[in-house]
């Protein structure tokens, strides 16, 4: 097994930005006042096939990779929709549905797992979705999303495009829009998909398999719009304080809207082609409720070129040792890509430094989805690949 030594194209511009994070509390916020006041966990129970996921400790990997401990919470298991998206957007929906019962029709614009977990919960509570996806989407995940009942409709455009049409399509046509990143004047609904993704963090609490408190010292998020990471941060900042895990954002470089931002100080759509095998992650710019948590409680940020993702794939399907195989797709295996960069390439050697990464670290990492693409995933793994 070996770890990939590719060095990144752009070698004038470092794709990683350490900000001094902060430990304080979140000021209130229309999207802080949600996530404290809304616990999710007893309304998943309620849904169908609800099981806490796995949380997998990984020895074999943390040996070749030199450090301590690396324990991964599987999310392709959530639900039986192979992704952790059905968290966040069933709350919603049943928070809205309490606000407003009359609603019939659900909208929202996806690049793949957030619009079939809307289409998923649209179709339990016995409701319509209409899904938005940007023209690069996959035919595999758009057949997934029309299984689960919904219209999809494709946007001859990228993923911020296709955004803005299904918010501006929702108001003319009386739909609800569910879209996991916020803007000005749209933060509620956000709000409750971030809640909604609390319940997998809260998990790790319960779990038979429970990590010490904290645990971990180091924590590996995958960042498209942001939402999802920042309930994490979220949660990590509540629960833990100065104790916290060190936490680090990981997303594609050629979909770098994070790492923009955070160079420029302010929500900025990304520098790169948005040309990345990275689906999910293939974002514009961040989400403004995201933002506000993400900007002052994070320890760095690293965006990373496709090859760490399909590595990171391949070693999860090849594993070392005693570890099992884990099926991840190429947005789940992101945040092992991103570890693995950091541990293999000399370009993020100040990163590793600065994180304090040694033989001891205890590394967490989230698989957020599995082979949502087969396709895709058999090419990358390999033809002879179970999935």
């Amino acid at each position: 097994m070996t770890i990939v030594q590719e060095q990144l194209h752009d070698n004038s511009s470092p794709h990683y930005h350490i900000p001094t994070a902060t430990n304080g509390p979140m000021p209130d916020t229309v999207t802080t006042t949600i996530l404290r006041h809304n616990t999710a966990a007893a309304f998943h129970r309620t849904l169908p096939f609800y099981a806490p996921t796995p949380l997998i400790d990984l020895p074999g990997l943390a040996g070749v990779t030199g450090v301590g401990n690396i324990t991964l919470k599987d999310e392709s298991y959530r639900f039986g929709l192979n992704a952790f998206k059905a968290l966040g957007a069933s709350y919603a929906i049943n928070q809205l549905l309490q606000q407003q019962p009359h609603l019939q029709t659900f909208c929202t614009a996806t690049d793949g797992n957030h619009g079939r977990a809307v289409a998923w919960s649209a179709a339990i509570a016995g409701k319509k979705a209409v899904v938005f996806v940007p023209q690069n989407t996959t035919p595999n995940r758009i057949r997934v999303i029309e299984q689960e009942g919904a219209t999809v409709i494709k946007i001859a455009d990228n993923y911020e495009a296709t955004c803005n049409h299904a918010a501006a399509t929702s108001i003319a046509e009386g739909w609800q829009l569910v879209q996991d990143t916020a803007w000005p004047g749209y933060e509620e609904v956000p709000a409750f998909i971030m809640a909604g993704y609390l319940t997998h963090f809260a998990e790790m609490e319960n779990n038979a398999h429970r990590l010490p408190e904290p645990g971990i010292d180091i924590v590996f998020l995958q960042a498209g719009v942001g939402s999802w990471a920042a309930a994490a941060v979220w949660y990590y900042v509540n629960r833990y304080g100065s104790k916290r895990p060190k936490i680090v954002m990981v997303e594609p470089a050629a979909s770098d809207g994070l790492l923009t931002s955070f160079r420029q100080g302010k929500r900025t759509p990304p520098s790169g082609n948005q040309q990345t095998i990275m689906a999910g992650l293939n974002c514009g710019i961040p989400s403004s409720s995201a933002w506000e948590i993400l900007r002052h409680h994070t320890d760095a940020i690293i965006a990373i070129e496709d090859q760490f993702a399909i590595e990171a794939m391949r070693m999860l399907y090849n594993p070392s040792g005693s570890d099992p195989r884990i099926i991840a797709g190429e947005s789940g295996a992101a945040g092992l890509a991103g570890f693995l960069a950091l541990m293999s390439d000399s370009r993020y050697a100040p990163v590793k430094t600065a994180l304090g990464i040694h033989t001891r670290s205890r590394i967490l990492l989230y698989s957020t989805e599995g082979a949502t693409d087969p396709d895709d995933y058999r090419a990358i793994v390999g033809t002879d690949a179970v999935i």
